[in-house]
């Protein structure tokens, strides 16, 4: 592996580039404020905050500042489920009737069931807002009485679909075996053991860190940030509930990492991929997603609830780990700087994903001068950017100011090409960029469009 993060903690240039990078993006985006940790060789190796972490005070966000990591917190009641099995308390297999018999189809349903999304219980929270509903406080028993008691939206263990009722519904399983609430066994045999001292439910009187929490905003369209009301009490639970800064996330990546808390038996489980009766993979594991980026083994979760988005990604093989979380939602500002660290991590940026985007970068800033190196395209595409082809693009182009920042959006196989999606930040706009690129990496499309 290149040290490339190991520089960041050490050489100054180094951690002055990702500075910027990072502030940039930001910028790019209008965001309210990103904090970051970076885990390199199994160890802290940056944590930087930027921006506001409340515009009407003007308080800066800072390394302290804690942030809601919202469904980050699945992982950690799937780890305290498979320790209450280690304590002798429970099986992960046992059936959910031996605990909430009046749940529907309680006798065929398995813990594991509802920890990998594949019970068929309804979702109550889907939605990417905050409904009149949320404000009010609510109780794990009355969601499981509103939702544990509805129809199943599949038979179980035939198809995944993201649930926060499961984990609702195994968060009151953990306390009923246990005698404990979740963040009191969390706080015992987890956060104070790994010196999580920020780590908590969001609803905290004192902060025995000193630090401060930041405040939660949304944006309606492409309007400015605004301030959004938190859900009440009880609506998260064990599916969303805990905030944290991301440094002392980092710890308990780098205890995942090192196998610390839990036996070698159950991180196994908490981090291998759930198969459906019909053998075929879910891409989840226990709390945790399961895949690969750039070919690397990646153990990851992204999190939502009102006014935050947080991302957590795990690289084992790599020993490392990536934490990004946000005080806006509404916007794609935690998954680009994600993946920008992601890329320096894995291949030192020197990826075909990082080629292909520094392709795009240089056309893209060509076009706004009116340039085009014809080298780069095919014979199709050297046709279709005629004469007036480019005066038209340098034209509408250069008013944009300068390229602040450019990110992928998705890629996939077409027609024997590769298709790539970008959006385009420059100080005054952003557009979309649609491209294909044959397999010898000629541009056969490069459209410049209308943001979609």
């Amino acid at each position: 592996m290149k040290k490339i993060l190991l520089l960041f903690a050490l050489a100054g240039a180094a951690r002055a580039q990702l500075d910027q990078t990072i502030a940039q993006t930001l910028a790019a985006f209008g965001g309210t404020s990103v904090s970051v940790a970076v885990v390199e060789d199994g160890k802290l190796a940056y944590a930087k905050a930027f921006g506001m972490a409340n515009l009407e005070t003007k308080t800066a966000a800072t390394v302290e500042t804690r942030y809601a990591v919202g469904s980050i917190s699945k992982q950690f009641t799937a780890a305290a489920l498979l320790l209450a099995q280690e304590q002798g308390k429970l099986s992960i297999d046992d059936k959910v009737s031996k605990y909430f018999p009046e749940l529907t189809r309680a006798g065929e349903i398995t813990i594991r069931e509802l920890l990998s999304h594949t019970s068929g219980y309804e979702d109550y929270a889907p939605q990417d807002y905050i409904i009149p509903a949320w404000t009010k406080p609510t109780t794990a028993r009355a969601i499981m009485d509103n939702w544990g008691r509805k129809l199943l939206n599949f038979d179980p263990g035939t198809r995944w679909q993201y649930s926060n009722t499961n984990f609702v519904i195994a968060g009151s399983i953990l306390e009923k075996v246990t005698g404990q609430s979740l963040v009191s066994f969390l706080q015992e045999h987890f956060f104070g053991p790994l010196g999580m001292q920020s780590a908590g439910e969001w609803v905290r009187p004192d902060r025995p860190d000193g630090g401060l929490d930041a405040s939660a905003y949304t944006r309606f369209a492409l309007g400015p940030p605004r301030p959004v009301a938190r859900e009440g009490n009880g609506w998260y639970f064990a599916a969303g509930e805990l905030s944290m800064t991301p440094s002392d996330l980092a710890k308990w990546d780098i205890a995942l990492m090192e196998r610390k808390m839990l036996s070698e038996k159950s991180y196994n489980e908490l981090e291998k991929e759930v198969k459906l009766k019909d053998g075929s993979g879910t891409h989840y594991a226990l709390g945790l997603s399961v895949g690969q980026q750039m070919g690397t083994l990646a153990l990851s979760h992204s999190g939502e609830v009102s006014g935050f988005l947080a991302s957590n990604t795990v690289f084992p093989q790599k020993k490392a780990a990536v934490i990004v979380l946000s005080n806006e939602d509404g916007l794609g500002l935690y998954t680009a700087v994600s993946r920008q660290i992601s890329e320096m991590i894995l291949n030192g940026g020197d990826t075909p994903a990082a080629k292909q985007d520094r392709l795009a970068k240089q056309v893209l800033e060509d076009l706004q001068r009116g340039e085009l190196k014809t080298e780069l395209f095919t014979d199709d595409a050297r046709a279709y950017f005629s004469d007036t082809a480019r005066r038209d693009y340098q034209a509408s182009l250069s008013p944009l100011g300068k390229l602040v920042l450019l990110t992928r959006q998705n890629e996939q196989q077409r027609g024997g090409m590769t298709h790539l999606t970008y959006r385009a930040h420059f100080e005054h706009d952003s557009v979309a960029l649609n491209i294909y690129l044959q397999p010898d990496g000629k541009i056969e499309q490069f459209l410049v469009e209308e943001q979609f």
